[in-house]
């Protein structure tokens, strides 16, 4: 009897500490998750443009496709490549972040003189668009969805990365596993929301039995595009602030923290300034002066991607006679 109570005691044992280890995965994943924010309002901002102008029926379905791509690429390619740094090249996570950090500021950047300078480029791809079948065309948006989510899938897996405190391995790829699949499941659920909503404020609109129900279908209806408008607004402002944020803390890690050090001073002179609300303050002066540090990397990665990098890939691409 006592070594039968022994081994409920050992067992019971073991249960907690499983359940402690599954509570420290699980905030770990939750604040992981909560770091990679900004980048997954992008990603939900970016993916609706890739359905415009195909086939209602066919909406849902790519946005499926995109997403068993997105998983792909988190968990198949990119998670045991985080894993492997982590365990061998340590040392890479801060410099390979700040790369990802410069791509948010350049891409973020480039929204922001779409809007300011628009361009006719958007014409073109439409006449080019017009041309082919939708098979094609659908073909084509999916693999070029699926790139740009590699892009930010890297981007949210090494900022998940960094935000792990652990020595364990096993709890680092289960962490990573668990912000794969509740972020991909969080941007591309959304995503299908914001896609299909216009259809289900219709159908409220015309086959609704109350008064208010049809008044809800018609202002779904008008509100959308705005509420697209605004989300890609937001996503824009998110790369700036993210990728602002991962260089400044960058430099820091690497020995250069001039520029953190001003940032924070000025947002804890901001919180002391006003009478209630300091911890908003702080954060919106340090989010909104990242933003700006975005927006300066950003301006000098331009110039030199459009004129430099970009003509040297196109070389490279070019077979020599």
């Amino acid at each position: 009897m006592t070594g039968l109570l022994a081994l409920l005691d050992d067992i019971a044992a073991i249960a907690k500490m499983a359940a402690a280890q599954i509570d420290d995965v699980s905030a770990m994943a939750a604040k992981a998750g909560a770091k990679s924010a900004g980048v997954v309002i992008d990603d939900a901002a970016v993916t609706p443009k890739y359905v415009h102008g195909l086939p209602a029926a066919r909406e849902l379905p790519i946005v499926l496709k995109i997403a068993r791509g997105s998983l792909f690429n988190k968990l198949v390619i990119l998670l045991p490549a985080a894993l492997l740094i982590s365990a061998v090249a340590p040392f890479l996570l801060t410099p390979l972040l700040m790369l990802g950090g410069l791509y948010l500021c350049f891409e973020g950047t480039e929204k922001v003189l779409h809007s300011v300078l628009p361009h006719g480029g958007d014409a073109h791809e439409t006449d080019a668009h017009a041309v082919m079948d939708a098979a094609h065309l659908e073909q084509e948006r999916v693999a070029g969805a699926i790139k740009t989510d590699f892009v930010l899938s890297a981007e949210i897996t090494a900022i998940a990365l960094a935000a792990i405190e652990t020595d364990s391995l096993w709890k680092e790829g289960l962490v990573l596993a668990i912000v794969a699949i509740g972020i991909t499941a969080l941007v591309y659920g959304s995503v299908a929301l914001l896609v299909k909503a216009d259809d289900i404020g219709l159908r409220m609109h015309e086959a609704g039995r109350l008064k208010a129900t049809r008044a809800l279908g018609r202002g779904v209806v008008k509100a959308m595009p705005s509420v697209i408008a605004a989300i890609a607004v937001i996503g824009t402002a998110a790369m700036l602030w993210v990728g602002g944020s991962i260089l400044s803390h960058g430099m820091k890690d690497l020995g250069f923290s001039a520029i953190y050090n001003a940032i924070h001073h000025w947002a804890e002179a901001a919180a002391s300034a006003v009478p209630f609300g300091n911890g908003f303050a702080q954060w919106f002066v340090i989010a909104g002066l990242d933003g700006v540090l975005g927006l300066v990397f950003g301006a000098i990665l331009i110039p030199i991607i459009i004129f430099g990098v970009k003509p040297l890939i196109e070389n490279m691409k070019t077979p020599r006679s």
